[in-house]
């Protein structure tokens, strides 16, 4: 078990990292960007996942764009800031491909190297993981003390909280990231802790 500290001198006092619920997808589909349904079942974990949240006097709400995070967002406001920057790997010409139908020369080098190597017309982890923790510069170094919910998938989780525990980027994917997990994370003076315990 790890937990991790980072960031001082922010004013933000609660922050809850939140992967989407599960989308309506088939096995074997690559996807990133794409902007899918939810399964049938989202109701039912939307209910979950408000579990794992405490009720606060008010929290404010960002969300990646696409729909299997916005309509999680929604769900604890109507006022939802969407970020692009929240959002998944762009899988660029992969995108909605089944993972075997992606030609061994294209797949083999990106497989070999996934932090650095970009995928045809999309992006390497490397950069997603720029942007991600771009966005969470500005968020913990605001003189704003907000309590934040931020509803993101998999990739961009396991980007910030690689940086928080100062995990190498290719040992990120050791992180196991369900869909619905929640992750808490709180500001007591002037550090903030990774308060979930997560295996590593």
């Amino acid at each position: 078990m790890r937990s991790g500290i980072l960031f001082k001198r922010a004013s933000i006092m609660e922050i809850y990292l939140v992967r989407h619920t599960t989308p309506k997808i088939k096995k074997g589909i690559c996807y990133g960007h794409s902007d899918l349904e939810l399964d049938d079942n989202h109701d039912e974990e939307f209910k979950v996942v408000k579990s794992k949240i405490p009720t606060l006097e008010s929290f404010k709400i960002i969300s990646s764009p696409l729909k299997r995070c916005a309509l999680l967002a929604k769900q604890f406001s109507n006022d939802v800031v969407f970020d692009s920057r929240l959002k998944e790997l762009h899988f660029g010409d992969w995108e909605m491909k089944p993972w075997n139908d992606i030609p061994e020369k294209d797949l083999t080098p990106w497989m070999s190297d996934f932090v650095t190597v970009s995928v045809p017309k999309g992006e390497s982890y490397t950069q997603l993981a720029s942007r991600v923790t771009a966005l969470f510069e500005e968020i913990l170094f605001s003189e704003t003390a907000e309590n934040l919910i931020i509803i993101s998938h998999a990739g961009p989780i396991r980007a910030f909280l690689s940086t928080l525990l100062k995990i190498d980027l290719k040992d990120s994917f050791n992180i196991k990231i369900n869909y619905g997990d929640v992750f808490h994370i709180k500001k007591e003076v002037d550090t903030f802790n990774l308060i979930t315990a997560i295996n590593i």
